[in-house]
């Protein structure tokens, strides 16, 4: 295999330190850049050996960093959900307007070939099926419902509980959040871009990723670093709702490995593939494999919920595995229990994403 110039954004991230790490190791040539942004990476943050100091806004400064770049790996992005509407600007400023001008870059120094990371949340609610096996858009859950502990979703027509379905790629995309609702921009731009210039890109969608060097609890961390560190504070995780909300859980080794597979299948125009574990897990089960394994409290189950959660997305991990060569190694009821004691990232977010 001929070795790939890679340009690596978000390099000094929890997911970008990984692919970095997996790219090098697959033989490949990586320009790794990150903005250090405070949100992320705390106050007076440095970046680490090996990684160049640069935000993806700034067009002549990616534009001298594209020279004889083969492929665009793009990790940076401002993450979460978000904490409320004021987090908007961030969400946009870094991530929509750094793809575009990620892509415009791209344009002017004549690289083709993008690999983006995108992620479940395009997907919003999930996918549902009713009692008659038809795929039905499940109706808003009521505050009234979600406050007498009723967590499912329903038919907007019959009013009866629905059941979850695998997501697929051509599934809608609904963004349920600031977060979400960027990540479906980013791919339209992305997709925009490649009918323009004839350019490839495949998005990922990174399902719940975990794993080593995962940053500890912040309002925009995962909810598995979350139980992890209320284990380590010596209280109990918290579940909420009734913690049979299903997600797919995927290891931070796997989605480095879908990275390196993504640059060297080389698909031709816009692709987009759901990186997941392929096996269903309950949000309970999580906290509780964390718990036992960690040692701790066992988890506490809330009943306490959040307006713009999403009940059950579980995804399809068949056509990543058919085009990409793609399968997941590690299984989250062996990867979770690792977890619990897994090396985390200490540094303290300096304050909310800032424009």
């Amino acid at each position: 295999m001929t070795a790939t110039r890679v340009l690596l954004t978000g390099a000094a991230g929890f997911i970008g330190g990984h692919v970095r790490t997996a790219l090098t190791g697959a033989g490949h040539d990586v320009v790794a850049v990150d903005a250090l942004l405070p949100s992320a990476h705390g106050a007076g943050a440095e970046p680490p050996d090996g990684v160049r100091r640069a935000d993806v806004r700034d067009l002549p400064a990616l534009t001298e960093l594209l020279r004889g770049v083969d492929v665009v790996c793009h990790q940076a992005a401002v993450v979460g959900a978000g904490v409320d509407v004021s987090d908007a600007p961030a969400y946009a400023s870094h991530n929509d307007l750094g793809t575009a001008t990620l892509l415009a870059a791209m344009h002017e120094s004549g690289c083709r070939r993008l690999i983006l990371a995108s992620s479940m949340v395009v997907y919003g609610a999930g996918r549902y099926r009713n009692s008659r096996g038809e795929f039905v858009e499940p109706a808003p859950r009521r505050a009234e419902d979600l406050e007498a502990g009723i967590f499912d979703e329903t038919d907007p027509g019959t009013g009866e509980p629905l059941e979850w379905a695998l997501v697929e790629e051509n599934s809608p995309l609904r963004p349920r959040s600031l977060y979400a609702a960027a990540k479906v921009a980013q791919e339209h731009y992305a997709l925009a871009w490649a009918l323009a210039t004839g350019g490839s890109v495949t998005a990922l969608r990174y399902h719940n990723v975990y794993g080593d060097h995962m940053p500890r609890n912040t309002p925009y961390s995962g909810v598995a670093a979350m139980f992890r560190s209320a284990l380590e504070n010596g209280d109990p995780p918290r579940v909420f709702e009734d913690g049979r909300q299903t997600r797919d859980f995927v290891h931070v080794h796997d989605v480095a490995a879908a990275n390196v597979a993504a640059i060297e299948a080389a698909l031709p125009g816009f692709s987009a593939f759901n990186v997941c574990s392929g096996q269903p897990i309950t949000i309970g089960e999580v906290a509780a494999t964390l718990a036992r394994s960690y040692g701790g409290s066992e988890p506490v189950v809330t009943g306490e919920y959040r307006p713009g959660d999403v009940r059950h997305i579980v995804a399809d991990p068949r056509l990543a595995r058919e085009r990409l060569g793609f399968r997941a190694q590690i299984l989250p009821a062996e990867g979770i229990a690792a977890f619990a004691y897994a090396p985390l990232r200490d540094a303290a977010p300096a304050g909310p994403p800032r424009v």
